[in-house]
């Protein structure tokens, strides 16, 4: 087996062993440590700021010195398992880990690495210890991994028929077909193959083949493997799209992943990962642009915030840290509650896209001009995040999978799990809490357990009494009581579906689950703000989760209050001092390079 080793150079970290680098702290100063390595973003003269990036992506190349940096800090041992000798221990903290990334490009963040993540997933999930430590290697070595099916890694077209393993007589598989656009085709060190191993349509239809370094070389060279040319994107415009042929090549039984048939399982297990992590990293994008709003209304002048944009700034802001919340909470159960968090999982990427969508569109009213400029260091982040999210996978298909995912759900939630669950863990929703690590292979699919409806519920409950202190603790009780009314309005919806694939039928059921993926956010909002410590005295403040709520609440059509006197202003004012700060406007308020 041979692998590439990535580049020492200048900023090289020592080598990844298990006894390093894994907790909490750590994850934190690599984050740090990034941050610095990376630089101010809006420094026009930065190699790997916004203006450099934006460049690369109009000649639609990947960033080379910036690339080069990220293969310096090893970025590709926080995708390998620390049992396997790189970092990944739990999903929240790679999501703190990559935010550096994305913060500045997302196409940066999928093109140099997240992707092997998506694709390695089935072997970290049910592979063999050498199918592990080969795949270990490629990543370890600054090599990527692709992954190969019909969509990207967190999409559901995982039945068609794009390739086939046919298995053999003498032992293992011939596979062909082909695929026309894979990330980083053309340069990655391992493919992981979703192909089809039985004719008839079905659950076990399909299998899982990891390609090694040495069986894309040989195939190659035997004329079995065709590259095909690179695609154009629209957005994330510097990622190297390309396709590939497989014409009858020969694969050895031991490239089979798991069990044959496990194709469709394995997917839907380890794509939980994928829908909780990416909403976490779009939020530290969204980040960039609501700072670039702030600059764009505050920088150069003495007089107060002229208020048309007190409600669009603090509104976003909220509902960014609403959106953290959520993916905050889906990344902890995976490590905390991974037999549960399947419609979770699927409920995040349904939420947190489609609000990141709207708030860009409120900051697009803020910079006007300024936020369209291609290229510009200081307000150009928002062009090209709206151009590339939707290549991210955060677009439409992305919403049509996760419906997929919670709308057969629904009914059997509703009668046995709404209403009738414990609360979960409190270390669910407090950030100091020890977690286990992230264990793919405890991932299940379909557990019929809600414990964020438990949540909501208590939350609720507890809040109960404060209706009688006025305010904003009054506000945050009526609004947690709107959101149990919802939940029991579509518990009796829901229960009265049909059952069988009648139940996935008609624009009546996804709205249901719309409403559904909104109450879990109302519910991870409130959750988050419970569990605070009082050591952010913003965050433990109800300010924030109720101008959140309000906002959840208006998406859903509900009644909610009128904002107490000083909410808006108390949000506003944080949003000033983070900015002022340079300090992040998600649940942790990280320190920025600028």
């Amino acid at each position: 087996m041979t692998t590439s080793l990535a580049p020492a150079g200048p900023h090289a970290d020592p080598p990844v062993t298990l006894a390093g680098r894994l907790g909490a702290p750590e994850a934190a100063a690599r984050a740090a440590r990034l941050e610095t390595l990376l630089g101010d973003p809006h420094d026009p003269a930065n190699p790997h700021g916004i203006a450099a990036l934006a460049e690369a992506d109009a000649r639609r190349t990947p960033p080379a010195a910036t690339e080069e940096l990220l293969a310096g800090v090893r970025l590709g041992a926080e995708f390998v398992p620390a049992g396997e000798g790189g970092r990944l221990t739990r999903a929240d903290l790679l999501a703190q880990a990559l935010r550096p990334v994305f913060r500045r490009d997302v196409a940066l963040g999928f093109g140099y690495g997240i992707t092997s993540l998506f694709a390695a997933a089935p072997v970290w999930a049910e592979g063999g210890p050498e199918q592990r430590a080969e795949l270990a290697a490629v990543l370890l070595g600054g090599g990527r991994a692709s992954i190969v099916h019909h969509e990207l890694a967190h999409a559901n077209g995982i039945l068609r028929d794009e390739f086939t393993a046919e298995p053999v007589p003498a032992g293992g598989y011939r596979l062909g077909g082909s695929k026309d656009v894979i990330l980083n085709a053309a340069r990655s060190g391992a493919y992981v193959v979703y192909a089809r191993t039985a004719p008839a349509r079905g659950p076990r239809s399909h299998s899982v083949f990891l390609l090694g370094t040495d069986a894309i070389a040989d195939a190659r060279a035997a004329g079995r493997l065709t590259p095909l040319p690179r695609v154009p994107m629209n957005g994330m415009r510097g990622g190297l799209f390309s396709g590939l042929r497989f014409e009858d090549f020969p694969l050895p039984g031991h490239a089979l992943v798991g069990a044959e048939g496990q194709g469709v399982a394995l997917a839907l297990r380890t794509f939980q990962v994928n829908r909780c992590l990416i909403p976490s990293l779009a939020v530290a994008a969204a980040d960039t642009v609501l700072h670039s709003a702030v600059r764009a209304v505050t920088e150069g002048r003495t007089a107060p915030l002229a208020r048309r944009w007190h409600k669009p700034l603090a509104g976003v802001f909220a509902d960014l840290l609403a959106a953290d919340s959520m993916a905050t909470v889906s990344l902890r159960a995976l490590s905390l509650l991974p037999e549960h968090v399947n419609v979770l999982a699927a409920a995040v990427k349904y939420v947190v896209p489609d609000m990141i969508r709207e708030d860009l569109e409120e900051l697009a009213g803020v910079l006007g001009g300024h936020g369209y400029v291609r290229g510009d260091a200081q307000y150009g982040a928002l062009d090209k995040l709206v151009r590339d999210l939707p290549v991210a996978g955060l677009g439409h298909a992305g919403t049509a999978a996760c419906q997929a995912v919670i709308v057969p759900q629904l009914r059997t939630l509703a009668e046995r799990s709404w209403f009738r669950m414990p609360e979960p863990p409190p270390g669910l929703f407090g950030g100091g809490a020890q977690l286990p690590a992230l264990d793919y292979r405890q991932l299940g699919i379909a557990g019929g357990d809600d414990f964020l409806a438990a949540t909501l519920v208590g939350a609720a409950d507890r809040l109960g009494g404060a209706r009688s202190f006025g305010g904003q603790m009054a506000a945050l009780a009526e609004l947690a009581e709107g959101f149990v009314g919802e939940l029991r309005e579509l518990r009796t919806r829901c229960a009265a579906l049909p059952s069988g694939r009648a139940t996935q039928a008609g624009p009546g059921v996804a709205v249901l689950a719309d409403r559904y993926a909104l109450v879990l956010a109302a519910a991870s909002v409130l959750g988050i703000w419970e569990a605070q410590d009082g050591s952010d005295a913003f965050l433990a403040d109800p300010a924030w989760a109720v101008l959140a709520l309000t906002r959840i609440g208006s998406r859903l059509g509900i009644a909610v209050p009128d904002l107490p006197e000083g909410c808006l202003a108390q949000v506003l004012d944080e949003l000033i001092r983070r900015h002022l700060a340079g300090r992040s406007y998600d649940l942790d308020g990280t320190e920025l390079i600028r």
